[in-house]
């Protein structure tokens, strides 16, 4: 049964419900046209997340990182005159960056002089290496420089006897596709004896869809060999035109495809992630990005060109890179990685739960809600059994920020809800009034236990729609 409600205490008591039904999937949607709502408070800005801090506090742009011993490596797109900046590591914390270019020059095929006036002075296409070991002594780089003979972007390879290089490159490209934009974004996956080469095309250079793709290559990981695969393609409003960096992880038994999107010259930049029970797919999206600025309350700006690698203690660790304050340089930044089953989760960042998709009684969901986060808020929490109850996972037991997506248009000012936390009652979340429609976010502490909880929201004083939650 389709419940309507009209919100309460306001001047949308009189609101009229327009004939916007609309059949989609098996589910009756309903919109309602809004009357005039109460005048907008300010926005309610909530206190930063903990800051996280850059471990590489210097233009490092797109690192790939590799462990062989007990140091890891890690490789950076060009800048500071250097094709390919490298960096050691023992803890994927504490860095020295390297004065040596690990690929001194490009393969015959690559045109040194070529520049990239989006990616700042002294761009010269030689972006996101990867690199590998096939052997004790033998390591492959997979880079991207521009095509002189095609005038787009291409994967080229490089060898070399040490990790540090200097890695001497091949002569030909190994993946060079300019009918769809060219190539871009390597990386590496292997399993069972076998390894795969990860890539974008580079559409969004010529208004094309990128797709990630994927294809087997030999064992020197210096030609590719059998069939190609598209992954994924942009298809989410906040991957913008275009997806890319990919990076294959296994989880378990579920292959995690993390990704970048959107443009990676400001903060709407962006990673994400898709699963998939299978190595070719299909791979399922997530529903929201991973990481991206507001998830780290602006201390992180435009998080992007991710690398998962185990830390030396075992655990998960993401390295990505992001923005200085004034957007000059793009530093390195190391977090733990946590799973819910085959969900990613990255320490110091939001993770978002959306109203609709958790358990509510005498409450109301409502489509077509304008400016929500996923176009859906859940309102109609009015009565002494209303219930929204959201199941959150943490790591971690300690305090958490809680941070609640809403709007109130009630006449009668301030509203609130009774919270709940597994169980027991812990106060109220309060609102100021910001008229309907007009999405705030207004911040609480929690107390949280290891693992599953459970987040009520209740009646309080007057009306307030709550669009989503984010837990930090």
């Amino acid at each position: 049964m389709i419940q309507f409600r009209f919100r309460r205490g306001g001047p949308r008591v009189a609101t009229a419900l327009t004939a916007a039904l609309t059949l989609s999937a098996g589910l009756l949607t309903a919109s309602i046209t809004p009357a005039a709502s109460a005048t907008p408070a300010a926005p309610v800005t909530p206190a930063a997340v903990a800051a996280v801090a850059p471990v590489i506090d210097q233009n490092f742009a797109d690192p790939d990182v590799m462990k062989v011993g007990r140091t890891y490596y890690a490789y950076a797109t060009n800048s500071d005159g250097r094709h390919i900046k490298w960096a050691t590591s023992t803890d994927l914390v504490t860095w020295t960056v390297q004065s040596s270019d690990a690929l001194p020059t490009l393969g015959a095929w690559a045109d040194p002089e070529w520049s990239f006036p989006p990616g700042g002075s002294g761009d010269h296409g030689v972006w996101a290496p990867e690199v590998f070991a096939t052997g004790p002594k033998s390591f492959v780089m997979w880079y991207v420089a521009h095509d002189r003979a095609s005038d787009k972007q291409c994967i080229g390879a490089a060898t070399a006897t040490s990790p540090g290089g200097p890695f001497v490159p091949r002569d030909t490209a190994l993946v060079c596709t300019p009918e769809t934009g060219g190539a871009i974004d390597a990386s590496s996956y292997a399993e069972n004896g076998r390894r795969y080469i990860l890539w974008k095309n580079d559409g969004n250079c010529c208004a094309q869809d990128t797709w990630l793709h994927l294809q087997q290559v030999s064992a020197d990981g210096l030609r590719r060999t059998g069939a190609e695969t598209q992954l994924i393609k942009q298809n989410k409003p906040f991957e913008g035109t275009l997806v890319e960096a990919p990076t294959l992880w296994k989880h378990g038994k579920t292959y995690v495809l993390f990704y970048s999107a959107n443009f990676f010259g400001n903060g709407s930049y962006v990673s994400s992630y898709a699963t998939s029970d299978s190595l070719r797919g299909p791979y399922t999206k997530a529903a929201a990005p991973l990481m991206t600025t507001d998830a780290f309350a602006g201390s992180v700006r435009g998080p992007g060109g991710q690398d998962v690698v185990t830390g030396p203690d075992g655990q998960d660790r993401i390295l990505f890179h992001g923005w200085n304050p004034d957007f000059t340089y793009r530093a390195v930044y190391s977090q733990r990685l946590d799973w819910q089953g085959s969900r990613p989760i990255v320490a110091g960042a939001k993770v978002r739960y959306e109203a609709e998709d958790a358990d509510f009684t005498r409450a109301n969901a409502r489509y077509a809600a304008g400016g929500a986060s996923n176009g859906v808020v859940v309102g109609g929490i009015d009565f002494a059994d209303s219930r929204v109850t959201f199941t959150v996972y943490v790591p971690r037991a300690g305090d958490y920020r809680l941070y609640t997506r809403f709007a109130n248009g009630s006449d009668g000012g301030a509203a609130s809800h009774a919270l709940t936390v597994d169980g027991v009652a812990a106060g109220t979340v309060d609102y100021p009034v910001t008229g309907w429609d007009n999405w705030q976010v207004t911040e609480r502490t929690v107390t949280l236990r290891k693992g599953t909880n459970t987040i009520a929201y209740g009646k309080g004083a007057n009306f307030a729609e709550i669009d989503a939650i984010d837990v930090a």
